[in-house]
């Protein structure tokens, strides 16, 4: 199942998943440890005996290998992330599940199941190994609001069931898990700087041949990007020339009909705009003309193409048949381009001289600029640098905040495509999850207002001892000034734990616990980030915590009133949890 990325809906005892991949301008949508955990365990009560997860370790697109409007990131709030980090408490959480479904494997697969309806959503299912006799248990709770507190007759036990989770009984008489009571440590992850900034230099891509109505081949008529290129590149230029010899023509707008996502126009070489759209667009804008042969450039670009659906493979692309046309006024068309001879350029002169490629000096001569002011905001610019790191462990990202839309290079390796300006609706998050009830796309969502993607996986392995090349190449215009290269490390840490369980807390990449900032036993109230204390709270609860965690890479911590001291007295069970620091 992809985390957070998925609708779901139980048909028949299947579950239905349809997806819902992330594209450029989407929000970061999450789905809870509780609510994952739940449909897992819920599987496995009504009988399941194989559990599959996609994603369990989160990706990255490198290079072009993103489909149609996806982001280079494939993360998808998955229990590993995309850069190898364990999303805390997701992927600890998902352990002690597994774990405890273990236990039972045996009776599971080898035993009768029965279910009883206990009322009010709570739903008792009893596996029995016929042979042996022994017994394991699955105790749900359906309900989306009400906790329940269940007597079991036969053991003498009674159990907190909060609403929307299920408890694992081992021998029916033990609980070893509850799906929303969560165990493990929650890690908030930072970002340090690692190279505090760049010195660029910079070339402008070279358009002259194509601007000037120069291409590689031509054909009468408008063909299809994909086939044209054969996806050597994301872009495609179609050039063409128009003959005036019509007062009523000086002043047509110039109309094309696209396949693609985004669109550059140029008329006698100067730039009339470009547009955006994913499954296709019209670009209309006025142009001035002038009498005789006039040159039209137009770069189409795709970002990614699509791989999902029936009959993908036979989407068209680019501009393919058009039409493309000079219109009046009010739309009536008054020289229709799309059968002229077209001519062809695939890919940027950058792309074909491999500027991205510090080991290749093909044909870039002294491309690269150093004198006078670092141009910003120009289209179609290519920059470059050079950094050296450190050899620290932590992973690296590339933060592309100021930039618009290209491609960037570590070392001649692509980090994938970069659209920095394509942000989230701002409208939709909430501070706060409710994992109960059934999972919906939009239910959990984050990152409102802020770009999609801004921060880019740089793996270890495409880095030099020495020196690195950092190039970028940006479509719309941008500012590197900005561009920095940061580590990704744990920085507060939570731990959460109920009675009669064990609190781990743990940092990474050589940091210690270097300071407690919350601890309570009791009936606490919040999250991560937000704990305050409840109605009842055990005096010297921080001071035990410091005591056994203050200067250390990791601890452990068994709760229990023996240690802590009374706690609450009320039917939801204590919990110990606690906030600290790693440095």
């Amino acid at each position: 199942m992809v985390e957070g990325k998925r609708n779901e809906k139980e048909v028949d005892g299947t579950v239905m998943i349809v997806v819902k991949y992330k594209k450029w301008g989407d929000k970061d949508r999450h789905r809870s440890a509780e609510d994952i955990a739940f449909a897992v365990a819920r599987f496995f009560q009504r009988g399941g005996t194989l559990q599959n997860y996609y994603m369990y370790h989160g990706g990255t697109n490198f290079g072009r290998t993103s489909g149609l409007s996806i982001t280079t990131s494939y993360d998808y709030d998955a229990p590993i992330d995309e850069y190898g980090n364990p999303r805390q408490p997701k992927w600890g959480h998902l352990k002690q599940l597994h774990a405890a479904i273990k236990l039972g494997e045996k009776i599971i697969t080898n035993g009768a199941a029965t279910t009883k309806d206990l009322g009010n959503g709570v739903e008792l299912t009893t596996f029995t190994n016929n042979a042996t006799g022994e017994r394991f248990c699955y105790l749900s709770n359906l309900n989306t609001t009400n906790d329940a507190n269940i007597d079991l007759k036969k053991d003498g036990n009674s159990y907190f069931v909060p609403a929307w989770s299920v408890s694992i009984l081992n021998g029916c008489n033990k609980e070893v898990f509850n799906t929303a009571k969560v165990n493990v440590q929650t890690s908030l992850m930072i970002k340090k700087p690692l190279v505090p900034s760049f010195f660029w230099t910079w070339a402008p891509e070279a358009m002259d041949n194509m601007l000037n109505g120069i291409g590689r081949f031509n054909a009468s008529q408008l063909l299809d990007q994909k086939q044209a290129s054969s996806d050597a590149s994301d872009y495609l230029w179609y050039i063409t020339s128009a003959v005036v010899n019509k007062p009523e023509l000086k002043n047509a707008s110039l109309y094309v009909n696209s396949s693609g996502e985004i669109l550059h126009a140029y008329v006698n070489k100067i730039s009339i705009g470009y547009e955006i759209g994913e499954k296709g667009f019209q670009f209309q804008k006025p142009v001035s003309l002038k009498h005789g042969r006039n040159v039209i450039s137009l770069l189409s670009v795709t970002v990614g193409l699509r791989n999902y659906g029936s009959f993908f493979e036979m989407e068209p692309n680019g501009i393919r048949g058009g039409p493309v046309k000079l219109e009046d006024s009010k739309n009536v068309t008054l020289l229709d381009l799309s059968s002229n001879t077209w001519n062809y350029k695939v890919g940027l002169d950058g792309e074909e001289k491999r500027m991205f490629d510090p080991s290749s000096e093909k044909g870039i001569g002294n491309a690269w600029k150093t004198s006078g002011k670092l141009p910003i905001n120009r289209p179609m610019t290519w920059y470059k640098t050079t950094f050296k790191v450190s050899k620290a462990i932590d992973p690296m990202v590339l933060d592309l905040q100021g930039m618009g839309k290209g491609q960037a290079w570590v070392n001649g390796n692509s980090l994938g495509r970069f659209w920095v300006t394509q942000t989230a609706n701002p409208r939709g998050c909430s501070a706060t999850c409710n994992y109960r009830g059934t999972y919906a796309v939009a239910k959990c969502e984050s990152n409102c207002g802020n770009p999609s993607q801004r921060w880019y996986h740089v793996p270890r392995s495409f880095l030099n001892d020495q020196t690195n090349t950092l190039i970028l190449f940006e479509e719309f215009g941008g500012n590197p000034s900005n561009v920095s290269l940061q580590t990704i490390t744990i920085g507060t840490i939570c731990g959460n734990a109920y009675e009669e369980s064990v609190l781990e807390l743990s940092c990474q990449g050589g940091l210690k616990i270097s300071g407690v900032q919350f601890a309570s036993f009791g009936d606490l109230q919040g999250s991560c980030g937000s704990f305050r204390e409840g109605s009842s709270n055990v005096a010297n609860t921080i001071s035990i915590v410091q005591k056994e965690c203050v200067g250390k890479e990791k601890c452990s911590i068994f709760v229990s009133e023996k240690i802590f001291g009374d706690g609450s007295k009320n039917i939801i069970p204590n919990r110990l949890a606690v906030q600290a620091v790693c440095s």
